[in-house]
């Protein structure tokens, strides 16, 4: 009877569970084939263009593609209209990323929030419009804008001021301001997200205790969505650093190469000039600008957490 009720009273045994390692690979399985399909037609296509910016492959004229290491690197560091192109490029993305879309763009979403339902719909309505209007169609836009028979100096005649050919005068500040026109509603979308999260009791007590419109907005608006500044800066700069149907519709680069941005030079150096090894290289420099925008906009959104 003892032994029956020691037996009884025996701790049963659980049955052994597997490791934590041991279902690992079960859980990578689905994702396989888009793995293997990310590897096949985003990585290998990436890896080709890696090697041929290290080739003198040429679309026409020579009947061999050789090996030519850091040469198409050092011609492009030597080479002056690479150089005017990265100056003009960066004039671009400041001037219409930077300043143009992100100051716009939180600015439109702030009015907007203190606006009525009316004057909300149709300001929404026009800035959507332009972003949704394909970059092409864009470019023809602001091209019948900006031109010498076109809309702008129409108006200024009309006003009596001087007019003058703004794409030949002022090329770049024209594909800027064009770039701001298109892209601006990316911009206002994303603060007007960021702003509607902020509690209206924060901003209630400032009010309460003096603080004016802009004091508020300096000290509690943007700390509070610094991390979609940050955010928008980043998409906003990386979209803008390709922007290439846009300046090509209204300049193709010109007059001469006072338009000429990264995107335009790389297509006339591998198209036009057919040097594809040497435009794929500068593609490859401008992918690196890229990555240096984006690794700077990360570290200042992670130290400011």
């Amino acid at each position: 009877m003892a032994t029956a009720t020691k037996v009884a009273a025996a701790p049963t045994e659980t049955p052994a569970r597997p490791g934590p390692r041991r279902g690992r690979p079960l859980r990578w399985l689905p994702l396989a084939p888009a793995t293997v399909m990310l590897l096949l037609f985003l990585g290998g296509p990436i890896a080709y263009c890696v090697y041929i910016a290290f080739t003198n492959m040429q679309l026409t004229g020579a009947s061999s593609t050789d090996f030519v290491g850091l040469d198409n690197f050092q011609h492009a560091f030597g080479d002056d209209d690479f150089r005017n192109a990265v100056v003009l490029t960066l004039v671009f993305t400041l001037l219409s990323s930077l300043v143009g879309q992100n100051t716009l763009g939180l600015a439109l979403a702030a009015l907007m929030q203190r606006a009525s339902r009316p004057v909300r719909t149709l300001t929404g309505s026009i800035v959507i419009a332009a972003w949704v209007v394909p970059e092409i169609v864009a470019g023809f836009l602001l091209y019948a804008f900006f031109r010498r028979e076109g809309t702008l100096n129409a108006l200024l005649d009309w006003l009596g001021l001087p007019s003058q050919n703004w794409l030949y005068t002022l090329p770049i500040l024209a594909v800027s301001f064009a770039n701001v026109w298109r892209g601006t509603a990316f911009s206002m979308l994303v603060y007007s997200a960021a702003l509607s999260e902020i509690p209206k009791e924060i901003t209630e007590a400032a009010e309460v205790d003096g603080s004016g419109g802009l004091g508020r907005f300096w000290h509690i608006t943007l700390p509070m969505i610094r991390r979609s500044i940050g955010t928008n800066l980043m998409l906003n700069t990386l979209q803008t650093l390709s922007v290439f149907g846009l300046i090509w519709a209204m300049t193709r680069g010109g007059p001469g190469n006072r338009s000429q941005t990264l995107p335009v030079f790389m297509y006339d150096q591998a198209f036009n000039k057919s040097l594809i090894g040497y435009g794929t290289a500068v593609a490859l420099l401008l992918l690196l600008v890229g990555a240096l925008f984006s690794v700077v906009y990360l570290r200042l959104m992670k130290e400011e957490v």
